[in-house]
């Protein structure tokens, strides 16, 4: 039986005017035209690096699971059902708040931070028989637990800082997981063992110049032996891996640098007035094209048709959104790109151009289809999600909004306790979306796409959910600013849920 919202749903109501009064139609918007940049339209090929048509399905024919952000190189596949009807906590992980000090340069406070944050996304995965659950959090470890049973399979993973982004297992089958840290490096570590062994580093220093920091919060991609990522130090970067296995059958790798480049620009800088331009969005890749966006609001694509043939990529798409933009750019079978930016930097780009937009590489010079502002002009951090022909995008405010994919028409909204950074993900029909202060995870059924979604469970965690669930056969995934991984299913517990353990949070 559905909750009902009580006091959410007169904000529901009210957020209904708001919406009504602040959403301009959608073809106004279209008419916003981008600065005309030097850039040429995206290449197509017979043999491209991800097929279009992938969007929205699982990516990885040798592993079976969820193994990088969002589920796939378009960033739209979110897990696998069935959902449960009646959730409940089934397993929480470990015996005491994961918790750690991380100090932000400049800041006189004292930081604890506990859980999982933004991103945070688990991966979960098939292998040798086992259900493995592989998250990076904020005690500076990633964990390696049984999906079962929540019991550690391998001993946690030390870095020399909190990891704040979604780790990434390698879709090839090799035991391999790739993490970004606070620590300045990003980490490719085995788990063939008894305990996981790091076999590589990158510090984010060995570029320069670096215009803003060295975390990376950024999810990787793996694909045909190549690593994609993006930096906080403003870098975009493409590894050959020359993965394989030594002669004691230990796997190995050997990354060659074949490609790196700085994600701004001199125009984009005299745009911004600063040197905020981290890449904090995970990189996405469509045809022969890999995107990804900036803390500086632009959203670059570059041709990697050549790649495997020695020819570095080249940029074919540039757009400035005007803002940050730290949410993943998600791809559709169609090509299409959707991007949420923040409010942070209110400039005149920005604020004409609104926070949630749809927009078309093959038009550079021209892309914008749509694009809407936020109602209550605070921006996004999630990523949106498709489903079906909407497109839904929960905003900083606490709005989720169900956005008609071709018009940009606000079809529906729902209003929960803000912030929502959590990105949502939709299985079975079943919307799940978490709030911060209350620390609930929801259930909604958006089986009809057009009518405001009723909602069907509830699950208290305890905790601020700012990451973004992993859904796998009949069981969801998610870590808290609590200090706990949960894992929530068909409700069997005969005592009721497991007591709720609040622990200190971090900014």
């Amino acid at each position: 039986m559905a909750r009902p919202f009580g006091v959410a749903a007169v904000l529901v109501v009210v957020a209904g005017v708001v919406l009504s009064l602040l959403t301009p139609d959608a073809t106004t918007r279209a008419e916003v035209a981008s600065p005309e940049w030097p850039t040429v339209a995206p290449s197509g090929t017979s043999d491209q690096w991800i097929d279009p048509a992938s969007a929205g399905h699982p990516w990885s024919d040798a592993v079976d699971g969820v193994t990088t952000f969002r589920g796939n190189p378009t960033r739209s596949w979110y897990g696998t059902g069935p959902m449960p009807v009646d959730p409940a906590v089934v397993w929480r992980y470990p015996d005491e708040p994961m918790c750690a000090r991380s100090d932000v340069e400049g800041d006189p406070r004292i930081r604890i931070w506990c859980g999982t944050g933004w991103t945070g996304q688990p991966t979960v995965f098939e292998r040798e028989g086992r259900t493995w659950v592989v998250v990076g959090t904020y005690d500076r470890h990633v964990h390696f637990i049984d999906a079962d049973t929540g019991d550690a399979i391998l001993p946690p993973y030390p870095t020399g800082d909190i990891i704040k982004g979604s780790v990434t297992i390698d879709p090839d089958g090799y035991p391999l997981v790739y993490t970004g840290s606070r620590d300045d490096n990003f980490h490719i570590v085995a788990f063939d063992g008894d305990a996981p062994r790091e076999l590589w580093t990158f510090n984010a220093y060995e570029v320069e110049p670096v215009l803003w920091n060295d975390d990376w919060d950024s999810n990787a991609l793996v694909v045909d032996d190549h690593l994609f990522e993006g930096g906080e130090n403003g870098w975009f970067f493409i590894w050959k891996l020359n993965r394989g296995y030594d002669a004691d059958g230990r796997v190995t790798v050997d990354p060659d640098l074949v490609f790196s480049t700085p994600g701004w620009d001199d125009e984009l800088l005299a745009d911004i007035g600063d040197e905020n331009v981290s890449i904090e969005t995970s990189v996405a890749i469509s045809g022969d094209t890999v995107y990804f966006a900036s803390s500086g609001g632009l959203v670059q694509g570059w041709d990697i048709s050549g790649l495997e043939d020695g020819v570095d990529p080249t940029r074919v798409f540039r757009f400035w959104t005007g803002d940050d933009t730290d949410a993943t750019v998600v791809i559709d079978d169609e090509g299409y790109l959707y991007v949420a930016s923040e409010v942070k930097r209110p400039t005149e780009r920005g604020l004409e151009l609104g926070q949630i937009m749809k927009l078309d590489p093959r038009r550079p010079d021209d892309p914008v289809v749509w694009s809407i502002p936020d109602p209550f002009e605070r921006g996004v951090w999630a990523t949106p999600a498709i489903h079906r022909d909407l497109l839904i995008v929960p905003t900083d405010g606490g709005l989720v909004l169900g956005i008609d994919r071709a018009t940009g028409e606000i079809r529906w909204d729902v209003f929960l306790r803000g912030p929502t950074w959590q990105s949502p993900v939709v299985v079975d029909d079943v919307l799940v979306q978490g709030d911060c202060r209350g620390g609930m995870l929801r259930g909604f059924d958006v089986s009809d796409t057009s009518v405001q979604p009723p909602q069907i469970w509830s699950v208290e965690l305890g905790g601020c959910i700012e990451s973004t669930p992993a859904v796998w056969e009949g069981r969801i995934y998610v870590g808290t600013r609590g200090g706990f991984i949960n894992a929530v299913g068909e409700r069997d517990v005969p005592d009721g849920p497991l007591p709720i353990i609040i622990a200190p949070g971090g900014d």
